[in-house]
């Protein structure tokens, strides 16, 4: 019976996954044929971008603090202090960043886009919407869509300097090195392109975010416990997935690139 219902609940997840790809597809087509709603699309950036802005913060600066009490003890005891801030600055451009700010937009914003969307599905205004010769997916989707794109690289952005703002006040105040140490070490560390493999990568979480909410929130079922439904798995699908996608850009981005750490010295 477990067994069963098991099987049940993967094959309609796997049915919902499909969906999200397809409307992804739809998106890109809408897209190209240059159906924007400016006002909704103004009124989501808002709700992804400035109302995310301090919990992603928050959450950077910790990040970076811990990371470097993490690092610097052990790299201290090896004589090398001069490496933790480029070390610090690698792991957060490439990885941390990006990554942390994906989960955080999704918990947040990828759950409330289901919710909403989920909502509006099971009180029947999508199809009033259908009704009033009005495309879900140009009215709801796009906009969304198209903010979560333009805002997460600008917050992976942030997080990157707040969370190396966090490290530089552990590595000055606890374990006593200079500032110009640790920056002149993030400096020859960085390059151009792990600051835009940031950028890319934010412009790819945001996307599948924004796909993944609203197509789960589109084919939400079952009245206000399949709105619950909905945002639990919607935030867990775009967990995994970003998970997932990392992987494949980590891949194609940086392998075979060559060592930060040894450009370094």
């Amino acid at each position: 019976m477990n067994e069963t219902i098991s099987k049940s609940s993967l094959g309609k997840w796997g049915q919902r996954l499909l969906a999200a790809v397809f409307l992804g597809g739809q998106v890109l087509v809408h897209l190209l044929r240059g159906k924007i709603h400016r006002r909704n699309t103004l009124e989501q950036m808002a709700a992804v971008g400035p109302d995310s802005l301090f919990i992603a913060l928050l959450t950077a600066i910790f990040v970076g603090a811990v990371f470097t009490i993490q690092v610097a003890r052990e790299f201290i005891t090896f004589g090398a202090g001069n490496l933790v801030g480029g070390v610090l600055a690698v792991a957060l451009t490439r990885e941390l960043s990006p990554v942390l700010t994906a989960v955080i937009i999704a918990g947040r914003v990828g759950s409330a886009f289901a919710a909403e969307i989920g909502t509006m599905r099971v009180t029947e205004q999508i199809d009033a919407l259908l009704m009033l010769k009005t495309d879900p997916v140009d009215y709801l989707v796009i906009p969304r869509v198209i903010a979560c794109f333009l805002m997460m690289p600008v917050l992976t952005l942030l997080s990157l300097v707040t969370g190396m703002l966090g490290g530089l006040f552990i590595s000055i105040n606890v374990y006593n090195l200079s500032d110009t140490q640790f920056l002149d070490s993030a400096r020859n560390f960085l390059d151009t392109w792990d600051i835009l493999s940031a950028i890319v990568k934010g412009c790819c979480f945001g996307v599948l975010i924004a796909v993944i909410g609203c197509s789960w929130g589109l084919t939400t079922t079952g009245g206000a416990k399949g709105v619950g439904q909905s945002t639990t798995t919607a935030v867990v699908t775009a967990l995994l997935i970003i998970f997932i996608s990392n992987f494949f850009l980590s891949w194609l981005m940086f392998q075979g690139a060559g060592s930060a750490l040894l450009q370094g010295f």
